[in-house]
């Protein structure tokens, strides 16, 4: 059986008083491409976030290979090959595209293989070549999109979570960075993906989980949930 990389195990998180996931478990595959979906507000970036360790579960438990993470920062599950591609991409605006992906390479691992993981890089998004030195926040969002992403891989991640892909972008960039995931999936990554374009996050993953209100609602194979009359009404509008 294929070994089970990241197990969401019944978590509990809360902002405040207020509850945002309840009891809510998912698992992923070693070479898994699997999607995370639901409306707005129904507690797929926070499931991200608790991955993360950037909010911390008040019940349950989050293993990554087993080893439980709930006590372990965020640095030290990025030092374990965990990486967030996070909504709204959260680059410093003001570094150039260059520094941007130089941050990405802190675990020890990434730093000794910066150089080379940075020609990776420049062969995966050309157009990050050409504007190594121009300071991020003065790129296209499509061009910011590709340097988030980047910048999240310079870290060597075996697994990498994106939320919200393609979050205002032309459907052609989306198709290209869709097409760059599918590329990276190929070549051994396993994905977590929040994406807003279900038919497109159905058409690249091998299986879907479908969140409500913080409670998992459904979860199987994304050819399945794309057929499932109930899904295709309130989530495709079909």
């Amino acid at each position: 059986m294929t070994e089970r990389m990241l197990e969401v195990d019944q978590i509990d998180v809360y902002y405040d008083d207020v509850q945002v996931l309840h009891q809510l478990s998912l698992e992923v595959r070693r070479g898994e491409i699997v999607t995370l979906l639901g409306s707005n507000g129904a507690g797929k970036s926070t499931t991200l976030r608790a991955v993360m360790g950037l909010c911390r579960p008040r019940g349950g438990d989050v293993r990554f290979r087993g080893q439980s993470l709930v006590s372990l920062p965020a640095a030290g599950r990025a030092e374990l090959g965990i990486a967030l591609v996070p909504e709204g991409r959260e680059l410093w605006s003001q570094l150039t595209v260059l520094e941007n992906l130089l941050l990405g390479a802190y675990t020890r691992k990434a730093r000794r293989n910066t150089q080379r993981n940075l020609q990776r890089m420049y062969a995966l998004f050309p157009r990050l070549l050409e504007r190594r030195g121009q300071a991020a926040g003065s790129l296209s969002g499509g061009e910011q999109q590709m340097v988030a992403i980047a910048r999240a891989l310079m870290s060597e991640p075996t697994l990498l979570m994106l939320d919200e892909l393609s979050l205002g972008l032309s459907p052609l960039l989306v198709d290209q960075l869709m097409q760059t995931i599918a590329d990276l999936h190929r070549d051994g990554m396993t994905i977590l993906l929040v994406e807003q374009n279900l038919r497109k996050a159905l058409g690249i993953a091998q299986r879907g989980v479908i969140i409500e209100t913080g409670r998992l609602r459904l979860e199987g194979p994304s050819a399945e949930l794309a057929a499932n009359p109930e899904i295709r009404s309130a989530y495709l509008g079909i």
